[in-house]
């Protein structure tokens, strides 16, 4: 290969790896701009833009405003010993506000709080996939349509009266939604009193306190305080699984089984973690396809948005006799090849 040859070869291997440690946005047309915050990126994006965050830590300014339809996809939260760019982690808040309806995040460990409608501002359509979040909360009724699903959420979900489908989720509590679905979660019901968010004892017992007009169903309960297991008016419940307790109508009640004993893998209270594994053992698989996470909408373990990731990269240090350079990349998309 000739020097000249050998240079541009070099730089186009730069230019590739520069990139990757960039923030993309691609425009409803096509067209690739690289950003180098996650904050510029937003606001250079256009209405209905894809950003495509690398992998690694995103530091904020303690907060991101996104106020217009975006889709934000990183590259997972869930390690895998096979990814060859890790995962992708938000330090700070995201807030949607006024202009973000239709927006989706996926494929995101986010380190603090994440906000829906703030300043009571009317947001409809938000979809939260794949992601492990500390918490959720849903600022005002304005809010609607909101899709929370397979996702991670360490603390809980708290609703101001909004409406929302809540499926297939591991999380601590979900509190204030009117209207919606909720249904086919593990909830670990963290009703121990110690004040979040809002303060005070009465606020925090009480797994799905507030909810009104809700399908409550196929959820996973895995309370350890007799007696809060709540909801407020007009919920249909049923076919939820607890263990020494009742609860709705076509209730699956284990008795005296742990659920150690039930699940593969299971701290049930209070840590949200990827962790653990709630597969069902064998004596107890029956119920996989009836309640929890794996039920209803199904779990995707890998965490992985649906769009491709590098999982090896090779390149060959010298050309070949013809003068080629072999470069060798595999890719999967949602944990396929």
């Amino acid at each position: 290969m000739t020097k000249k040859l050998f240079i541009l070869c070099a730089a186009l291997v730069w230019t590739v790896s520069l990139m990757a440690q960039k923030i993309s946005v691609v425009s409803p047309e096509g067209n690739t701009k690289l950003y180098k915050t996650l904050q510029e990126a937003i606001n250079g994006a256009k209405d209905g833009s894809v950003v495509y965050l690398p992998g690694g830590k995103i530091i904020t300014n303690d907060s991101i405003i996104i106020n217009k339809k975006l889709t934000i996809i990183g590259i997972g939260h869930k390690y895998n010993s096979d990814q060859a760019d890790g995962t992708t982690s938000i330090r700070g808040k995201l807030f949607f506000c006024e202009g973000s309806s239709e927006s989706a995040l996926m494929g995101c460990y986010l380190e603090d709080v994440l906000e829906i409608g703030v300043d009571s501002s009317t947001v409809s359509g938000i979809t939260i996939r794949y992601c492990n979040l500390s918490y959720i909360e849903i600022k005002n009724e304005h809010c609607s349509e909101i899709v929370i699903n397979q996702n991670y959420i360490r603390n809980g979900i708290d609703s101001w009266h909004s409406s929302c489908d809540i499926t297939n989720n591991i999380v601590r509590s979900v509190r204030g939604v009117d209207g919606g679905k909720i249904a086919n979660n593990i909830v670990t019901s963290w009703t121990n009193g110690l004040g979040f968010p809002f303060g005070g004892d009465f606020y925090d017992r009480g797994t799905f306190l507030f909810c009104n007009n809700c399908l409550i169903l196929n959820n996973i309960i895995l309370t350890y305080d007799d007696g809060y297991i709540k909801s407020g008016s007009n919920c249909e419940i049923y076919g939820n699984m607890m263990s020494n307790k009742e609860w709705g109508q076509d209730f699956i009640n284990l008795i005296d089984v742990g659920w150690n004993d039930v699940f593969v893998n299971c701290n049930s209270w209070p840590t949200v973690s990827p962790a653990y594994n709630f597969h069902f053992k064998d004596e107890y698989k029956q119920y996989e396809n009836q309640v929890g996470i794996y039920a209803g909408d199904g779990f995707n373990d890998k965490q992985l948005a649906p769009v491709p990731y590098i999982v090896t990269k090779h390149v060959d240090e010298h050309t070949d006799a013809s003068g080629r350079l072999n470069i060798k990349i595999r890719v999967k998309a949602s944990g396929e090849e």
